[in-house]
């Protein structure tokens, strides 16, 4: 009787330590793509870069089974890339008007302030090279946007994919590069 409880009460605690651990912070890798370090989680795995325009490419898994895998895109412009509200505009308008819904916020990552753009509804994904200008019509997507300036340039992230799977990573994207929801305020 003695041998089975302490068996049953150490596999009680291997399970408890085992749960507490898959509940616990994500494990990350430190990144640099210029001047800029990332904190990528290890579920994020580097892709190929479909543009020579693009820092990096991450894939990001599928947050429930039947939903897909989303994409981080990392651009970086040294001598500009356009203001801060042409870039929202453009990145809004990638979606239809129709059911389109946006909410841009203001805060900081240590010294640099950054606007975090969320954007859900029907993304006009673009297909082949950009010269092109076609896309595909793909409902329930979400797309986040980062521009963060920093003395270096600025920086433009943006994970477009399955409504669930960005929404399940937005708070990974901000803790990224430093950002925090909870200080960010709406945007003027």
């Amino acid at each position: 009787m003695f041998r089975m409880s302490t068996y049953a009460l150490a596999l009680l605690i291997f399970m408890s330590l085992s749960a507490m651990a898959e509940d616990g912070p994500p494990i990350t890798t430190d990144v640099m793509l210029r001047e800029l370090t990332l904190k990528v989680p290890d579920t994020w795995k580097k892709a190929a870069s479909q543009s020579s325009m693009r820092l990096a490419t991450f894939e990001i898994p599928a947050a429930t089974d039947d939903g897909g895998a989303a994409e981080l895109a990392i651009y970086n412009f040294p001598g500009g890339g356009g203001s801060v509200e042409a870039n929202i505009s453009r990145w809004i308008g990638q979606f239809e008007s129709k059911e389109r819904e946006s909410k841009v916020t203001v805060g900081k990552a240590g010294e640099y302030e950054y606007h975090f753009v969320e954007v859900t509804g029907t993304y006009n994904q673009p297909v082949g090279p950009p010269i092109r200008r076609q896309t595909k019509a793909v409902a329930g997507s979400r797309m986040l946007g980062v521009i963060l300036a920093q003395d270096s340039g600025v920086y433009y992230l943006k994970m477009t994919g399955p409504d669930e799977t960005v929404k399940a990573q937005a708070d990974a994207l901000r803790k990224s590069f430093g950002g925090d929801a909870a200080t960010e305020k709406e945007s003027e």
